[in-house]
């Protein structure tokens, strides 16, 4: 709990170091060229951002500068979804990632199965970048289409 607390702690303090506000910025140019590219924009650049940082800070470093845009809702809904979508594939690209994902390696490494950094990023970087794509095509897609909750 500690661990978490202090992620949401270093998160607002780098939202007030200008972090949102960039993401923010980022992200209305992207809500401004249209529903499709937001959607697609938003979903590759949470993967990077998470791929560095972590999932679950950038998962909040997101969901912040979302609220800061001024786009329309039908478009911020669909870019929370990519966010979602691009915060759980980011970890994909690097073991940093994702804590669970360090946790599993170091696990492995004690039960004799060692995979390097550079082999889990290169597989990720094979795999996450057409997943992601499908995944961020099928939600602009879908999401419209779905009843409201």
């Amino acid at each position: 709990m500690l661990f978490s607390l202090g992620m949401y702690v270093v998160v607002y303090g780098l939202g007030h170091a200008g972090l949102t506000a960039f993401g923010a910025d980022a992200l209305h140019w992207l809500a401004q060229q249209g529903n499709f590219l937001a959607t697609l924009g938003t979903g590759f650049l949470a993967t990077a951002v998470a791929s560095v940082m972590n999932n679950i800070p950038s998962t909040l470093v997101s969901a912040l500068a979302i609220g800061h845009t001024q786009a329309p809702m039908a478009t911020r809904e669909l870019m929370m979804y990519a966010s979602v979508t691009g915060n759980d594939l980011g970890p994909k690209f690097t073991p940093i990632g994702s804590l669970a994902t360090l946790l599993w390696l170091h696990v492995l490494a004690r039960k004799g199965y060692q995979i390097g950094w550079g082999r889990y990023m290169k597989i990720g970087l094979m795999i996450t970048p057409p997943v992601l794509l499908a995944a961020l095509v099928a939600l602009f897609v879908w999401l419209p289409v779905l009843p409201a909750p």
